[in-house]
């Protein structure tokens, strides 16, 4: 893995061989499409996504908090209460998903943050466009904060795809009208700019499950009339003051651009942020190959990351609480799995 790689730009993509793809990777890559997300396919894959939402799950209570809003609650055994939570957001380009479609992934978080976790099921476009879909994720974050199990001082939130972009967009949400400290954005290849799709004149050959004709369709369903500079995270220029933020993606993703390039404008606007790129890794390798050493370790960046925060019962300066720096009191956590002052 590596922390950087070369802007897409700046690289010859007419052609993208299997050997580029990681070695873990390529027995996939060789069936996985580059794209099954387009209007006409949409109800079919809706269909599958409620099928498998129907599955019985054992030991997750499955929850409406409104009219519109429902999540599927991970409950950490033998912790202590009250604990620390994470929020996870699904993907699906903001028009299709579920909840239930990353079970996996929240079940490792809850065994390795000994965290109180709640996927959110929220309203999909083009039916629900912007603010629907953040405005439900905004009640879930406070449903969950409020819960008595639940610090709200040690609160994260996290998700892939397009659910790593209505995190980055709830983090601006949570900071403005401060109900929820965040300690920590989890954002797995988010889908953060609405202009990636435009700047690719030509697809890459290395894409897969998502592509630019796809990620077009998605933000235009998404945002419908809605003001692109408030509604894409990465159109803001408010950066400062976000939370502790870690962003991963793979070198052969369409958003690897536009998601390094907000990695970089975090770090500029003073806010601690981690970046993590997957060399040879297409978007949501590690939903497609859960148990590969690659996904593995993508997670455990992830955990490294939220370890020693959600473990951290000091707010952040903005409270009033705490004195130090935020940046400061960030790399103190990292190094001593707490806070430390």
């Amino acid at each position: 893995m590596a922390r950087g790689t070369a802007p897409r730009s700046a690289r010859k993509v007419s052609r993208v061989s299997l050997a580029e793809f990681h070695p873990e990777l390529r027995s996939r890559a060789r069936v996985i499409p580059k794209s099954p997300v387009r209007p006409l396919t949409l109800p079919f894959l809706r269909i599958a996504s409620r099928l498998q939402a129907r599955r019985p799950a054992r030991g997750v209570e499955q929850l409406t908090i409104s009219e519109t809003v429902g999540v599927r609650l991970y409950r950490p055994e033998n912790a202590p209460a009250p604990g620390p939570a994470l929020l996870w957001i699904h993907g699906g380009g903001y028009v299709m998903g579920t909840a239930a479609q990353d079970e996996v992934v929240c079940r490792r978080y809850v065994r390795a943050l000994g965290a109180t976790v709640a996927a959110v099921e929220y309203r999909l476009a083009p039916e629900h466009p912007y603010p629907a879909s953040l405005e439900d994720c905004y009640t879930a974050l406070t449903w969950l904060a409020d819960l008595p199990a639940v610090d709200r001082t040690r609160v994260a939130i996290a998700g892939g795809s397009a659910g790593g972009g209505l995190a980055a967009a709830l983090a601006f949400l949570a900071r403005d009208r401060g109900d929820v400290d965040l300690v920590a954005q989890i954002l797995a290849y988010p889908m953060i700019d609405d202009r990636s799709g435009e700047r690719a004149h030509r697809d890459d050959p290395g894409f897969r499950l998502w592509d630019r004709r796809s990620n077009n369709w998605g933000w235009s369903a998404y945002l419908a009339d809605a003001d692109p500079d408030v509604a894409v995270p990465a159109r803001r220029t408010d950066l400062a003051g976000l939370p502790p933020t870690w962003i991963g993606v793979g070198s052969l993703d369409l958003f690897h651009d536009e998601d390094v390039a907000y990695a970089d404008r975090l770090r500029a606007a003073g806010v601690p942020c981690e970046t993590l790129v997957v060399p040879g890794a297409f978007h949501g390798f590690d939903t497609v190959a859960p148990d590969t050493r690659v996904a593995r370790a993508f997670f455990e960046s992830q955990r490294a990351m939220l370890e020693p925060l959600l473990a951290a019962s000091r707010l952040r300066p903005s409270s009033g609480r705490c004195a130090r720096r935020w940046p400061d009191c960030w790399r103190s956590a990292r190094r001593n799995r707490g806070c430390g002052n």
